[in-house]
């Protein structure tokens, strides 16, 4: 994916040496609370920060004026021009309208230049924070799904199941 440019963010391909700022919100447990991982160390975020500079689906997310990676965005085509949606921002910089710059960028990328026809995103229920986002971004929430899915075990190892909201938008809603 080419490079996206907005007014305070640069959004741009991983790089290996991004493990750092990655860690910095990696290894943050509410940053990770909802995400099918825990929190990493060093070495795993410099092991991640490899994978993705050589994974398009993972795109970082940059403060414009100094190059902080602040965030990243997921955005993997499935089927039928269909593209899933995903984000993780480092907790400093949660509620400044970093994550709806960068998705609004995304989409207006997405719909015009990649000729999507729908994005969709998932999140949890108790993740208010997102599917507001979501609903920001004008996306439609489609499914409340009960138990979906598990990621995570409890201390018998038993499955932790969640609930999830589906949210989508049409490249003509758009």
């Amino acid at each position: 994916m080419k490079e996206i440019h907005t007014k305070r963010l640069f959004i741009r391909k991983f790089q290996k040496d991004d493990w750092k700022d990655l860690y910095e919100y990696l290894s943050d447990e509410k940053v990770v609370q909802y995400e099918p991982y825990g929190i990493m160390s060093e070495n795993d975020c410099k092991k991640e920060a490899m994978e993705r500079s050589n994974n398009d689906v993972f795109l970082a997310i940059c403060l414009k004026d100094n190059m902080k990676l602040i965030g990243n965005l997921y955005f993997c085509k499935m089927e039928f021009d269909t593209y899933e949606l995903g984000y993780v921002f480092n907790r400093s910089y949660q509620g400044l309208g970093y994550a709806s710059e960068s998705c609004k960028a995304l989409f207006d990328h997405a719909f015009h230049n990649l000729k999507a026809r729908r994005i969709i995103a998932r999140c949890n229920v108790l993740n208010i924070s997102s599917w507001k986002l979501l609903e920001r971004l004008h996306m439609r929430r489609e499914a409340h799904y009960i138990q979906k899915r598990y990621f995570k075990f409890d201390d018998k190892n038993n499955p932790i199941w969640i609930d999830a909201y589906q949210y989508a938008i049409l490249a003509e809603e758009w």
